[in-house]
């Protein structure tokens, strides 16, 4: 449970100001933040707005008729209690999912904010609640032991800012909101920043009985993901080349390297092929960019596990992305490289069972913007795309002015990849090719039967001139040796 909330000032009075001027009767966003478990505490870094629908319409209004602009004092004295918010939950909720894929390590969407006057606040905590929990859903929290999200209510009547804990179980009652403590400091300007390069590579067997659990190739990448995650969360961690230990104070200031040491691993790979039961070997591998942002005040362990989280959720946001616009577009694989891929189906649904000829796929490129005191977004580019696209993405998702230097932002996969041909991953592909497919172990072992056959007759063939010759020669070694005698 979240006990204290600290809101950046200088983002907070703007947003504040900005609402006023406007004089809309309703505005819902989100709330993007760090949510630190070991101090119990929140720290709140923006406020972004969600916009306009597909309709061109707002994601929150108020239904009552009397609703008027907050800015006339008369209608606030005189507004009628049974006003209540109509909220757009899903469009909110799509907004918070596409938003959480452009965060880095630690920085999640906190919840949502409401700017409402009381009464009609009051009239809709159960549309309020719902909307938190699809935003949830939505932008779920891996690692943090948190069932609660940040509900915060910017109120034009009385001017003034509530926090509150929305719980997140299946009945949602009026109950479900519990105060918090609120204020404004200076937050961003005590965050320090861990930059981490990580390079995997990672050999996944397609075995015969994972057929049924894992049929398609989103499926089997997504199983590899987890797998990475779970080698993750073994790994010892060198930070400016010194292994961190738990509970040891860091306070050094700059951009701190982090590398990732994994542990060893049984080759699961190697042991499905000699078991015979593997139909296939998935080769998944590249180099991923990863930044994480710390508060002062939090322990160097956060970071840490700030760091390994961003990379597999990284990993899981450009296969999104790959299924996403597969499907969009009708099943129009894009960048998919394969002798036997049908433009029928999509790339999410190739079963790879049925695949015998490879297949290439290279995954999205990651890039960062500045974003605010020093803190980085980041975006997934296609290798047809360019910077444009991030730039029209923190313009419309994160309501920011788009970097006009193009310096500024920041492309560290690229220049790896440019020396393999790919714009991100090296490929990651089942079957044939790059990918060595193990056949049925029957034919396997005719085939190794043939081939020792093959291997051996020759050798007797060429055993018997051998033989010949060397006799002759001595022959010929003798009938020389007596004639000169």
């Amino acid at each position: 449970m979240v006990k204290s909330v600290v809101g950046e000032e200088t983002r907070f009075k703007p947003v504040e100001d900005r609402l006023s001027e406007t004089a809309i009767p309703s505005e819902v966003g989100l709330v993007i933040g760090k949510f630190s478990s070991a101090l119990d505490r929140a720290f709140v870094f923006d406020l972004i707005p969600t916009p306009l629908n597909d309709s061109l319409k707002p994601a929150s209004s108020i239904s009552d008729s009397q609703n008027k602009k907050p800015n006339n004092s008369k209608s606030k004295s005189q507004s009628s209690d049974s006003s209540s918010l109509i909220i757009d939950k899903d469009w909110v909720a799509e907004h918070a999912r596409q938003v959480s894929r452009m965060l880095v390590g630690g920085i999640k969407v906190l919840g949502i904010y409401i700017w409402v006057g009381d009464a009609a606040f009051k009239n809709s905590t159960i549309m309020l609640c719902q909307t938190v929990k699809e935003v949830s859903e939505a932008a779920p929290l891996l690692e943090a032991d948190w069932d609660e999200r940040l509900l915060l209510h910017i109120s034009y009547s009385p001017r003034r800012w509530n926090c509150r804990n929305c719980s997140l179980s299946s009945n949602i009652t009026s109950s479900s909101l519990r105060p918090c403590d609120f204020k404004m400091g200076k937050v961003l300007s005590s965050i320090q920043t861990f930059k981490c390069m990580h390079n995997f590579s990672l050999r996944l067997p397609i075995l015969y009985d994972n057929v049924s659990k894992f049929p398609t190739l989103s499926d089997v990448l997504r199983q590899a993901i987890s797998i990475h995650a779970k080698e993750l969360k073994g790994a010892k961690v060198l930070i400016d080349g010194k292994l961190v230990v738990d509970g040891e104070p860091f306070s050094s200031d700059g951009v701190h390297e982090v590398e990732l040491l994994l542990p060893f691993m049984n080759n699961s790979s190697i042991e499905a092929c000699r078991q015979g039961d593997a139909v296939g070997i998935l080769s998944f591998n590249g180099l991923i960019s990863s930044f994480a942002y710390l508060n002062s005040k939090e322990p160097i362990s956060q970071a840490v596990t700030d760091i390994k989280e961003d990379i597999i959720l990284s990993l899981q946001s450009r296969l999104d992305i790959i299924c996403d616009e597969a499907d969009g577009d009708s099943g129009i694989n894009h960048g998919v490289e394969s002798d036997e891929t049908s433009a029928e189906k999509p790339i999410s649904q190739f079963e790879l069972q049925l695949l015998r000829k490879g297949c290439s796929l290279p995954f999205p490129r990651r890039v960062f913007a500045p974003w605010l005191g020093g803190a980085f977004v980041c975006d997934y580019l296609q290798p047809s795309e360019t910077v444009e696209v991030l730039k029209d993405h923190c313009m419309e998702l994160l309501s920011m002015e788009a970097p006009t230097d193009i310096s500024t932002i920041l492309e560290p996969e690229k220049e790896v990849l440019t020396l393999q041909t790919k714009s991100f991953w090296d490929v990651a592909v089942p079957t044939n090719s790059k990918l060595h497919l193990i056949e049925d172990k029957n034919k396997h072992e005719e085939g190794l039967g043939e081939s020792s056959d093959k291997s051996v007759k020759p050798g007797h063939i060429n055993v018997v001139p051998a033989c010949l010759i060397l006799l002759l020669s001595i022959l010929v070694g003798f009938v020389l040796f007596f004639l000169k005698a």
